[in-house]
């Protein structure tokens, strides 16, 4: 008969555990062993050493004995320090792990040489435990651990600091995933998106997109214009999903892969509905399936005595469960079933927390994901310091693990029932590490209370709504709340005023209210159809009216605004579309449009905005390239690049700043000295998107980098083939070189074409070898690139002399002198005769 695997495995198990059983029978001293003195062997290091004046030391003490579990420890440690000057002091008490030994930090104030010691004090074991390394020796109650102490160790403080391991920079040209974690200062730059969260921020994304460049984009479904069969009267395109059959809904980001799913709930289904994972730089699709969709994303920092990670799950919240899957492969890890009802949040290390209030039984619990990995376990067991081991292939009901997987369940006052005053409160809820606030709320007033952890009470406040709250009977609606608590606040906001009325989360307190929104903003079901999100020092608002507001949290004033303004009147509101803020990162709010049930044709323009957060100003926008959905998926973030689905062509677009590629041509490459020299090439966007077959049938020679001021109408040309924009710009580059001499410099700057061409003539200054370089140093839309080249300038020969007279002979210049003489002799001699004869 064959045997399994599995059965292999049980057996040997089986068979080590009798031959340790026998073994431990076997030693005397594991049985035998009555309370003994034993010697210990403390010891005491400080890293690093030499330290400097100020610097932090970390002392490590401690004695070579292990203990038997992970809380039991050895106690009363102390620390002698004797300063440079003599002077002792004592430090501790401290109390080791079960390793033996344990660490603290300590500066040093003075230069000079310290001396420390650990003074380990005798003590006896309180709880018997076994040495397995010694052999299974025992340690009986009782045992006496001998007191001991360390020689004292030379501690030496300097003027200086140690030097620190250098952090690597932020990416200074394109990159991708995965990142080495020795690049720790990248973490800012590479977010995820677990799911929307309270206030749809984007964190850790430092360098999010600063125009509408596209690195690249994939088809949803069947999508855009459908053809001529009903024009001019309806000009129709396919259909987008809006209302009640939204595409791309819940997108997550994970460690740079995009998780997006094609249809909801009530779209499409079975094998037409599934999810793709495509990595989020390069759009290449790593797998799909049409066997579920995924309603959030996990990031759990698991830090214990055994393990330390971080552990990424894409979770499928079914029936009650939470199916946990891992992203990379798409491989079921582990279930949990019977999921507690009640608010979903985050815990400090992404465990996820349920709180559950039980107004009528007066009751309040928080449920924890990370105690209900180890609730089948108790804290002495070994396993309990690992997570995977512990967690994963195993499907585990939470109501039979009962209360361990609560971190507290607490009662509360009876003051907390539901009355018939509010019959089922409408609430808000804020949670942070201390405590809860709660808000309840009608057309009376608003009740705003909070408790800690345990249940006391930490305030319970009433404010009185005003008059016409209750005889207008006006609709209100929990708006939402800060992520933070100093300063922090939970609102409510009033439909028919369309003004958030805020209460402070520290006090309990009524703090301010806003100015009145646009009317239109009075449609829409709160904030289905409105978006209102708290970031740093505002609150955004925007909704069918059109205008962003931004309210500052310190007193409820508008500090700014802006129009979605459209100048040719084809929202369906008006004059402005339809507000929808799709999230917050780095500083910039982006807001798009959306629209409940839109009408065939569909309006053409639809913005996307990006403002400036503090001051509403616009960095960048761009009208009928990326329109929102309503019913479907809202724009995600991760590694600072913008994922969103568009509804007019169906496709999922990532927008962010792509790589360029620089070319260089030196006309001739050898020049005569004083002659210039033409330097020429090309600057390309070598983005993922533009390797489509369409693309390079349009742009065989690439597609030409442009300037940031031109990249929204240049990717509506290129990705939505838009007209060609007139008075375009591309990029500048810088042209430098390295001459004979082994000198550097720029010999002038350029800027490339329409066509991405760009030209510079130059005039070498001395003769020999150069290396020419052309370099574009990037913008917000690419990351920089370069090349270059050689250019010889040939040396002119040295200039002849003009050729000279030969030197004339002397004698005939004598002899032509005798003469000239002899005829001015004769002619004086001829002159005097005839005044001679003039005189007779």
């Amino acid at each position: 008969m064959a045997i399994s695997k599995s059965k292999t495995t049980t057996i040997a198990t089986v068979i080590m555990m009798l031959a340790m059983v026998i073994s431990i029978v076997a030693l005397p001293l594991a049985s035998a062993q009555e309370p003994r003195e034993q010697r210990t062997y403390p010891f005491i290091d400080a890293t690093p050493n030499p330290v400097g004046v100020g610097e932090q030391c970390l002392i490590r003490i401690g004695i070579s004995q292990l203990l038997g579990l992970v809380d039991q420890g050895w106690e009363g440690l102390t620390v002698e320090v004797k300063d440079p000057d003599e002077h002792t002091t004592t430090m501790g008490p401290y109390r080791t792990d079960s390793t033996g030994g344990t660490a603290f930090v300590h500066v040093f104030d003075e230069v000079g040489t310290y001396q420390i010691r650990l003074i380990f004090p005798e003590q006896t074991v309180q709880v018997a435990f076994f040495d397995y390394e010694r052999g299974f020796v025992s340690f009986p109650v009782g045992t006496v651990m001998l007191g001991s102490t360390t020689p004292w160790l030379d501690v030496v403080v300097t003027e200086e600091a140690n030097p620190k391991y250098p952090d690597q920079p932020l990416p200074a040209e394109y990159w991708t995933r995965p990142i080495d974690p020795q690049l720790r200062m990248w973490c800012f730059v590479a977010g995820n998106w677990r799911d929307r969260g309270v206030n749809s921020i984007a964190e850790y994304q430092q360098d999010a997109p600063e125009t509408a460049h596209v690195l690249w984009t994939t088809p949803i479904t069947t999508g855009g214009l459908t053809g001529g069969l009903w024009y001019p009267e309806i000009p129709a395109s396919s259909e987008t999903g809006d209302a009640y059959e939204g595409k791309f809904p819940g997108a997550i980001v994970l460690n740079g892969i995009l998780y997006w799913q094609t249809g909801g709930s009530r779209g499409e289904t079975g094998d037409n509905l599934y999810t793709v994972a495509t990595d989020l730089h390069t759009g290449e699709e790593l797998w799909r399936t049409n066997e579920r969709s995924y309603s959030f994303g996990q990031i759990l920092y698991f830090n214990s005595y055994n393990y330390d990670g971080v552990f990424t799950y894409l979770v499928q919240s079914s029936g009650g469960a939470y199916n946990f899957y891992d992203p990379y492969t798409n491989n079921w890890q582990f279930t949990w079933t019977d999921i507690p009802s009640g608010t979903r949040l985050w815990g400090p290390s992404g465990e996820i927390l349920i709180l559950q209030i039980n107004y009528a039984n007066r009751w309040m619990a928080l449920w924890n994901s990370t105690a209900t990995g180890f609730a089948r376990l108790g804290s002495a067991s070994p396993d309990y310091g690992s997570w995977g081991n512990t967690v994963h292939g195993r499907t585990q009901n939470i109501t039979e693990l009962g209360s361990l997987c609560y971190s507290w369940n607490v009662t509360l006052d009876a003051t907390y029932q539901v009355s018939t005053t509010f019959g089922t409160p409408a609430m808000g809820i804020y949670l942070d590490e201390e405590r809860i606030t709660g808000l309840w709320y009608n057309q009376s007033g608003c009740r705003v209370w909070g408790v800690d952890f345990d249940g006391n009470e930490k305030f319970d406040k009433w404010w009185n709504a005003p008059d016409e709250w209750e005889t207008g009977f006006n609709t209100l609606h929990v708006g939402g709340r800060s992520d933070f608590y100093d300063g922090g606040f939970v609102f409510v906001f009033n439909k028919e005023n369309r003004q958030h009325y805020a209460f402070s989360v520290e006090t309990g307190d009524f703090m301010w209210v806003t100015e009145s929104e646009h009317y239109l903003d009075w449609y829409g079901w709160g904030a289905a159809e409105h978006t209102w999100f708290v970031y740093e020092d505002h609150l955004y608002s925007t909704g069918v009216g059109g205008i962003v507001y931004a309210f500052n949290i310190a007193n409820g004033e508008t500090d700014w605004t802006y129009e979605l303004s459209d100048a040719f009147n084809e929202p369906v509101t008006g004059q402005r579309w339809w507000g929808w803020i799709t999230l917050i990162a780095d500083g910039k709010v982006y807001v798009g449009t959306c629209e409940h049930s839109a009408e065939q044709p569909l309006p053409r323009g639809a913005p996307l905005v990006c403002l400036n957060a503090t001051t509403g100003e616009e960095i960048w926008r761009v009208n009928g390239m990326y329109r929102a959905t309503r019913w479907g998926g809202n724009a995600v973030m991760g590694d600072s690049i913008y994922a969103t689905m568009d509804t007019y062509d169906q496709r999922v677009y990532a927008v962010g700043k792509g790589p360029s590629a620089t070319t260089l041509i030196i006309e001739s490459d050898v020049v005569n000295e004083g002659s210039p020299a033409l330097v020429k090439g090309m600057v390309t966007d070598i983005s993922p998107g533009t390797e489509e077959y369409g693309l390079r049938a349009r742009f065989p020679n690439g597609v030409p980098a442009m300037s940031d001021d031109n990249q929204s109408e240049w990717m509506l040309y290129v990705y939505k083939q838009f007209a060609k924009p007139a008075d375009v710009m591309g990029v500048d580059v810088t042209i430098s070189v390295l001459d004979s001499n082994g000198n550097f410099y720029d010999v002038g700057t350029t800027t490339s074409d329409e066509n991405g061409y760009y030209q510079l003539v130059f005039d070498p200054p001395v003769p020999g070898e150069y290396t020419v370089y052309a370099t574009f140093c990037g913008s917000k839309a690419y990351w920089g690139s370069s090349a270059q080249s050689g250019l010889y300038v040939v040396q002119a020969p040295e200039p002849t002399a003009p050729p000279t007279e030969p030197p004339a002979d002397p004698t005939g210049t004598y002899v032509t002198g005798f003469g000239i003489g002899i005829i001015v002799v004769v002619v004086i001699i001829g002159v005097v005769i005839i005044l001679m004869l003039r005189k007779r």
